[in-house]
């Protein structure tokens, strides 16, 4: 069993969803990272920022896989980050100590992530499902589709690539002009 992790002094956070674009917290740095046996998953369900209670939309968790990487952004943030931080998270998500990967060095940090037994844990479902779900959901953060637009554009711009994403991400763009999703 997986346990919250307690903060204090200046740590890495770990950001491999909108945390990576969308920070609305302060940092002394950030840094193109990544962390080994974890693989981003749209598996999370969003009843608050992507999505409302009866209607959620899906945004990404961690899936632990031996032989995988996941690749985001690292920020040196303050542990009163995380106040702000757990209150952003709140929907199913928790504190993990990770091993955090950059170019040359690692470091241990911290990073959120959606446990399988968690309330609003969706698990996978096939890609149409997921695409018609994604295209329809809205919540208070915006649509969920632009969530999987702006995780791929923000992967891209790390020079990163995640195949799931770049997937929905195509899918999506198809519905939208059309195409079958």
């Amino acid at each position: 069993m997986r346990h919250v992790v307690d903060t204090a002094g200046s740590i890495w956070l770990f950001g491999y969803g909108s945390l990576i674009w969308l920070q609305g917290f302060p940092y002394r740095e950030a840094r193109r990272a990544y962390i080994r046996g974890w693989e981003r998953r749209f598996w999370q369900g969003s009843h608050d920022h992507r999505g409302v209670q009866d209607d959620p939309g899906r945004v990404v968790t961690l899936i632990e896989a031996d032989d995988a990487h996941c690749h985001g952004r690292a920020f040196l943030v303050d542990a009163n980050v995380f106040e702000q931080l757990d209150q952003r998270e709140i929907n199913g998500y928790r504190r993990e100590q990770v091993e955090i990967h950059f170019d040359e060095d690692r470091a241990m940090g911290i990073t959120y992530l959606a446990p399988i037994e968690n309330f609003a844990f969706l698990g996978d479902a096939p890609v149409d499902e997921m695409v018609e779900q994604i295209n329809r959901c809205s919540g208070r953060s915006g649509r969920n589709a632009d969530y999987v637009l702006e995780l791929a554009r923000a992967l891209r711009a790390l020079d990163a690539s995640d195949p799931r994403v770049f997937e929905l991400e195509s899918r999506i763009i198809g519905a939208r002009n059309g195409c079958k999703a």
